[in-house]
């Protein structure tokens, strides 16, 4: 698997929870935090379930929650790709 755009990342989000007015705006979404961007813990859940499944990248529900950005998140799943391919 190779590493995740931030591009990827908020598709699987918008699958999950649905498109809030931040995402749909250019420019760099990385640095714009869950709350700001209308998103609370239980998207991130389904965002981190949708990511194994599509692309079996496992992060720890207790992780996914600490993330307060998308970059952060993005930062997570591609560790644990890191990290999967280490192995």
């Amino acid at each position: 698997m190779t590493q995740l755009s931030i591009d990827d990342l908020r598709r699987v989000l918008v699958d999950c929870a649905g498109e809030r007015e931040g995402l749909a705006v250019g420019g760099d979404i990385a640095e714009l935090t869950f709350e700001e961007l209308g998103y609370d813990s239980l998207a991130l859940i389904e965002t981190a379930a949708k990511l194994k499944q599509r692309f079996d990248i496992d992060i720890e529900d207790d992780k996914v929650v600490t993330a307060e950005t998308l970059g952060a998140l993005l930062g997570l799943a591609n560790a644990a790709v890191a990290q999967e391919a280490g192995r």
